[in-house]
């Protein structure tokens, strides 16, 4: 499947068939963290490590996943910089695990005390483990998972009129403009509790991103949704850069600025 594909199907996966990742499946997901691009070059780090089931392992608190016996591990600063890499780059890697046929499922939180934290000494200084995800091949959904999915709001998302504006914050973008396509794959990214904390505004040829800082994950998550915008527009063969704007607009009282990206 292509990369829009791939953006478009892929889906949080809690529960796994249990079976060790193949040789070449491993090969790809190392190639795809080595090659994975960092327009915003944070301070992270990401690991592929396997884990011991039989040995009592439990993920953290986070008992809802199973049957996933190898996890990524991200880690780094605490920056706007290291935020927005972790969400851009660990997605990349994501969305090729999908197109391979494996399941993942970003988890963050705190790890301390946890079967993940006994890796903490192996990354550099300054960095912390931010998000864990299993990755494998997907087991059927369980009813918990179902429950889960509908508690959070993940299989609905905010009308993209409500998101993205055209000139002013009062104009809604129409879907069918220049950045049409890669804001709507932008708009179906995976987000904490289902936030969507992203907003865009679009003024000729440059696109203003904003945030609402809804949760401590805000930043990760408009991470996500920029890979999505950059890997639509790389896909269609725009090529763009994400900068920062001293003359972008000043957005209403309840979002921040946060980039800005520009044809080359």
């Amino acid at each position: 499947m292509n990369i829009i594909e791939a953006i478009q199907e892929r889906r949080s996966v809690r529960t796994y068939n249990g079976a060790p990742l193949s040789r070449t499946a491993s090969s790809e997901l190392f190639k795809a963290i080595n090659n994975a691009y960092d327009p915003f070059e944070g301070d992270i780090s990401i690991k592929l490590n396997d884990f011991d089931l039989s040995d009592g392992f439990r993920p953290s608190t986070y008992g809802v996943i199973k049957g996933a016996m190898t996890y990524f591990l991200v880690a780094g600063t605490d920056s706007r910089q290291s935020e927005l890499s972790i969400g851009f780059v660990f997605e990349q890697i994501v969305l090729k695990a999908w197109q391979l046929g494996l399941g993942t499922c970003w988890i963050g939180g705190t790890f301390k005390g946890s079967d993940f934290d006994r890796l903490a000494d192996t990354w550099t200084e300054g960095q912390q483990l931010r998000i864990v995800s299993p990755v494998g091949v997907p087991s059927g959904l369980s009813f918990r998972e179902k429950i889960m999915r509908a508690a959070v709001g993940s299989d609905r998302r905010k009308p993209f009129e409500k998101l993205f504006f055209d000139t002013d914050f009062a104009t809604p973008l129409s879907p069918n403009s220049r950045y049409g396509t890669a804001l709507e794959m932008l708009r179906l990214a995976p987000s904490s509790t289902n936030s969507q904390p992203w907003r865009a505004l679009v003024i000729g040829e440059t696109v203003h991103f904003y945030y609402m800082p809804k949760s401590k994950f805000a930043i990760i998550d408009c991470g996500i949704g920029l890979c999505h915008f950059y890997e639509t527009e790389k896909f269609y063969s725009h090529a763009g850069i994400f900068a920062a704007d001293t003359t972008a607009p000043t957005p209403p009282d309840n979002m921040k600025y946060l980039i800005s990206y520009r044809p080359e």
